[in-house]
């Protein structure tokens, strides 16, 4: 479900663009420090936040590493995953013997994340790791993020967003 935001509707800013960027640039620091030994490794962010944010991520890692970064796209339906088809625009040899990080925007209750990492278990990849900008500490499955921007505890009514604009990323809580 897509929650509507109105005029009305009280909207705390928990991070602003620079701050957002600030952690964005530690992620990518912590994930070619986990990766140092390694050529080329596959960003693969779960669309569409979370693809977004892998670009970011990758273009901050291009800049302090050597490492060629490889990106892919996880198409995940968020609210019918059991249903269907999870799609990566990698091929399975091009996977082969990578490291992959899977990104996402907001950890919540682990399902997405969870399925999203099943097609990867089909290819023979050498390690994954899963990065998110927010971890609202709500797992119900045994997924955790293993870089994170902001680990944050909510009330399962409140909603944290993540906001693309031209001006920045920002992080709302509402």
């Amino acid at each position: 479900m897509t929650k509507v935001f109105t005029m009305n509707e009280p909207r705390t800013l928990l991070l602003n663009g620079k701050q957002v960027e600030q952690r964005i640039n530690r992620l990518a620091y912590q994930i070619y420090e986990d990766n140092a030994n390694e050529n080329e490794i596959v960003l693969a962010g779960i669309m569409k936040s979370g693809y977004q944010l892998c670009e970011k991520i990758a273009s901050a890692i291009r800049n302090i590493s050597p490492l060629n970064v490889l990106m892919a796209e996880v198409h995940v339906d968020k609210h019918s995953q059991v249903n269907t088809d999870i799609f990566i625009s990698l091929k399975k040899d091009q996977l082969y013997g990578k490291v992959v990080i899977l990104i996402d925007d907001v950890l919540n209750s682990g399902k997405t994340m969870m399925f999203a990492l099943k097609p990867f278990l089909d290819a023979d990849i050498k390690k994954i790791r899963t990065v998110v900008l927010i971890d609202r500490n709500h797992q119900r499955f045994p997924v955790s993020a293993d870089f994170t921007g902001l680990s944050l505890s909510t009330t399962l009514k409140e909603h944290v967003s993540v906001e693309f604009t031209t001006n920045g990323i920002f992080v709302w809580l509402s």
